[in-house]
């Protein structure tokens, strides 16, 4: 997808064709579950979850996959083991089928458990 200029994360859904919609709706649902005290919000083309103006989580459609960005080296750290098999670049991690989500939200709940540095 060419970055969005989508001005919230509705518009920015609502653009997608349908197969991509809805994983990615799935991941917003995640994200709003497990990140209390973030906002959301539109950056760089893309919804972002920022803690104090900080970006610590991002997701995006992709042409080929479905990126989900975790900015926090000390989560990738401390799951290390299970981002392992994973197709994963510096700090995104793609999905080029369904999301797994039980990652997600496992990666998620670390995220909101404390601070970290952002890679």
């Amino acid at each position: 997808m060419v970055q969005s200029r989508a001005t919230d994360v509705a518009n920015y859904l609502a653009e997608l064709p349908p197969e991509r919609r809805a994983p990615l709706t799935r991941l917003r649902e995640l994200c709003l579950a497990e990140l209390p005290g973030f906002t959301e919000v539109m950056a760089y083309g893309m919804p972002a979850y920022q803690r104090d103006g900080v970006g610590e989580i991002a997701f995006a459609s992709q042409k080929q996959y479905i990126s989900f960005y975790l900015l926090r080296t000390d989560v990738r750290d401390a799951f290390a083991d299970r981002l392992a098999g994973q197709d994963m670049g510096k700090g995104c991690l793609r999905f080029r089928k369904e999301p797994d989500y039980d990652l997600v939200r496992d990666l998620l709940r670390a995220t909101a458990a404390g601070e970290g540095v952002i890679c």
